[in-house]
């Protein structure tokens, strides 16, 4: 369970002021993948970092009885001067799990070949996405954060990161950013509708695209 309480976020972007999260009060239930929709820009994205800790909010918080993971794609906290498997052996360490298993596991669904023992500075987007998504998925959590991933590599590796992404799905939670609505509705069964800083959550997702596209055919609030 994931609850938000009173969840405010405010930017001021060239003087003026946005905002993406407007005194928000929701519970994301346990073991059920939620889809995240909303406009561009509407802040989804930045909901998911303060779910995962690693951006604070203005006011309000986000309680948990599980292990939430970081937005599973993302690749910014690696370091540079480390290799591929350098770097996923310090995440092991990190989160407590074996690292030759998640090494050997990385090594072989991200495909990266002689780069995996290159350092990371010198991956392509691609390849660092590879990476990411290898290492989040080699990792157990209760409620994996989901933006936009599986849009990374060929169609082969596409339908594979779905595929695990799907099995982890048996026995954990999810919350998903995507544009696509046919992969929304593949993974996800509840739907939550960020829209002008106030989020609402649905029971059936379907309702939830609904309510998006609803949304997406009125012009934007100031």
């Amino acid at each position: 369970m994931i609850r938000l309480q009173n969840l405010s976020k405010t930017f001021y972007i060239k003087g003026r002021r946005k905002v993406v999260a407007d005194d928000l009060n929701a519970v994301f239930p346990t073991g059920v993948s939620v889809g995240l929709l909303g406009r561009n820009g509407a802040g989804k994205s930045s909901l998911l970092r303060m779910i995962a800790g690693t951006s604070r909010p203005t006011r309000g918080r986000i309680v948990s009885d599980g292990t939430i993971s970081w937005p599973v794609g993302f690749a910014g906290s690696f370091h540079a001067d480390l290799t591929g498997a350098q770097n996923t052996r310090f995440v092991a360490r990190v989160y407590g799990v074996d690292s030759d298993y998640l090494v050997d596991y990385v090594e072989k669904f991200a495909e990266l070949g002689m780069h995996f023992h290159l350092t990371f500075r010198t991956y392509s987007s691609g390849m660092r996405s590879r990476l990411a998504f290898g290492v989040s998925m080699g990792v157990r959590f209760d409620t994996y954060l989901v933006d936009e991933v599986t849009s990374v590599g060929d169609a082969n590796f596409k339908a594979k990161s779905e595929a695990v992404f799907m099995e982890r799905m048996q026995d954990a939670g999810a919350i998903v950013v995507t544009h696509s609505m046919a992969m929304i509705k593949r993974m996800a069964t509840m739907g939550a509708v960020l829209e002008a800083g106030k989020l609402t959550l649905y029971d059936d997702i379907d309702d939830a695209i609904a309510a998006h596209e609803a949304n997406m055919a009125r012009p934007v609030q100031a």
